[in-house]
This record gives structure tokens, sequence and C-alpha cells, in this order.
């Protein structure tokens, strides 16, 4: 394992920087050459590549985004395009690959491993928490805060003008990011994709919060819920059964992606990038780096993509009794 690759693939995560800047320093430290791909697999297609040294990562640990940039590739998702990219890592001199990235990122890995007996390690990089075999995914923790701020900001509002607040967060298959800021802020219902809740109780929850004193609330929202066919459909049958409510939606969108990573994303981002390259010394193969309970662990890619992570839903009872 002379030479090292690494790249970033699908949505972009604070954090991956820190990884990034961590994947290159250690491939110094262990005296490896590291090889940078520009725009994840679309990249690795065209042969868009940079060699990186210490110098090359200096200064974005702080940055949200990714250093290497990103794009969605359809030509990899094709055997011609895999043996393309594969021929491009060969031609470069590359003997593993490290992926920053989410579960579309990690599928292309098992498949670069499984077809050409390529060494690949695959990095959680995804806002959404949603992959197995880590309890927090690189931007997780940003994105959180990220919301949590948004929202008490929209709380301001929500007081002074006596209004409901539908705030629709990430989260098209997974809850994560609407449980947990939902609970920081105190929202009066959180809707997610895991846990159906009905309409009537919505109504219902609201109808007691008016009759105790409550001038406005906010309910958050993650992309992925069932329980209208959108956000917008779901605040205007709210409005149409409570007519004393007037009711708001905010959709934060891709603000949630950026911005510099928190402290934990930056730690976690090196520790995942150093754990990486040691995984390819030492001649592992097809894993995925993640952690929990603050210790580093090692999981197939694809039970990391085939696992289903558990909702913790406690959480939302525990959010309903602080609503009493």
């Amino acid at each position: 394992m002379n030479t090292i690759a690494v790249l970033t693939s699908g949505g972009d995560a604070p954090g991956m920087n820190s990884s990034i800047r961590a994947v290159v320093r250690s491939c110094a430290h262990y005296n490896k050459k590291c090889i940078g791909i520009i725009r994840g697999y679309s990249g690795l297609i065209e042969n868009d590549t940079k060699v990186l040294n210490t110098r090359s990562v200096r200064g974005i640990i702080n940055r949200g985004g990714t250093f290497l940039y990103s794009a969605r590739c359809e030509e990899f998702k094709s055997i011609e395009g895999r043996k393309k990219a594969y021929e491009n890592l060969k031609a470069m001199g590359a003997d593993g690959l490290i992926i920053i990235g989410g579960d579309g990122s990690f599928t292309g890995a098992l498949k670069l491993k499984d077809e050409f007996n390529f060494p690949v390690i695959g990095i959680p990089g995804t806002i959404d928490n949603d992959l197995f075999g880590t309890s927090h995914t690189l931007g997780y923790d940003t994105a959180l805060n990220t919301v949590m701020d948004a929202i008490d900001k929209i709380r301001d509002t929500a007081i002074s003008h006596h209004r409901l607040f539908l705030v629709e967060v990430m989260g098209a298959d997974a809850g994560y990011i609407a449980l947990n800021s939902g609970l920081a802020i105190g929202a009066q219902e959180i809707l997610i994709p895991e846990v159906n809740m009905s309409f009537d109780s919505i109504i219902k929850s609201l109808k007691k919060s008016k009759k105790s004193g409550k001038t406005s609330s906010i309910i958050v929202v993650a992309e992925g819920d069932k329980t209208g066919k959108n956000v917008f459909e779901l605040a205007s049958k709210i409005e149409e059964n409570l007519l004393k409510y007037e009711t708001r939606v905010s959709v934060l969108g891709h603000i949630q992606r950026g911005g510099s990573p928190t402290c934990f994303d930056r730690v976690l981002g090196t520790q995942l990038g150093v754990k990486a390259v040691e995984a390819l010394i030492e001649g592992k193969n097809g894993l995925m780096v993640g952690i929990d309970n603050g210790k580093i662990i090692f999981t197939p890619l694809n039970k990391a993509l085939k696992g289903k992570t558990k909702i913790n839903k406690e959480l939302l009872r525990m959010s309903q009794i602080m609503n009493t």
C-alpha cells in the first residue's frame, strides 16, 4: 500500500474537509503518496486528480463543503464506467481508495471491490445519519446545530405574531435531524418517517396547547414524513381545521448542509480519516469506519448499507411530556 486515493461523493457534509485533511496527513506520516480525486466518481472516470501533501490541506479544517468537490455520476452506474474508473486508479498507481460519502457512494465502492478486487474503505459523510454501523455520520452534528439555530430564529417570529410554524428539515428516509432538533427547540410535535402520526392526533395536540394558553407553536417535519402529501398541504389542512391559527411553512433546505463544522464533526472527521488510512495499510478492505460510544469500529460496507438504523423513539415520548 504505497499510494492511497481519496474522494468525496454524493451530498456534501460539514466535516468532510477535516476527514480529507486527516487522510492526507496520515499518508504523509506513514510515507504514503496521496492522490485526491476531484468531483467524486465523475472525476475518477475523467481522471481529474491531483497529488496532495500536507500543505495542500492547510486551512480547510474549518470549512464546510468539500475541498475535493462532489458530483453525481450516472456513468459510474454502468460496468463500462466502473471499468474506466478502475483503469484510471491503476494508471495513477493507486493501491487503495478511501470514499467519503453516504449510501450511494458506498454502493459504488462495493462495486469496485467486488468487480475488480480493489481495496476500498468508506468514511460515512452524510447529514442524515442513516448508515448502520456508526452512531454519528460526518456532518450530522453540524446540521443539527444549524437547524436548531434556524428554528430558534423562526420561533421569535412565531411568538411575535401568534403563529403556528411548520418547519421542514432534511430526512427523506430517516428522522434523526427532525427528532433531535425538535426536542432541542421544544417543538409542539415532531413528524418523522419512522412513526406514522395521524392528522387527528396533531389537531388534538394543537387544540390542547391552545386551550392551555399557548399562542404560538412549532411543528418540525422531516421531508419524508407522510402525514400529508407535503408540508404545504399539511399546513393548509391544519388551517382548515383550526381557524384560530395563522399557519406558516418554512423549508430549511440546503442551508442544513453548509456552514463551518462543529468541534464534534472536526474531531470525528480527523479520527475517521486516520483510521481509514491505517485500515488500508493493515490490509483491510470493504469496510466502513465509524464510531460507537466513543470507540472507532469497522463495519462491512454491505452491512452498513443494508443494516437498519434505529430511531430513538424514547425521545418522541419525552417530547410529548415536555408539551404537557
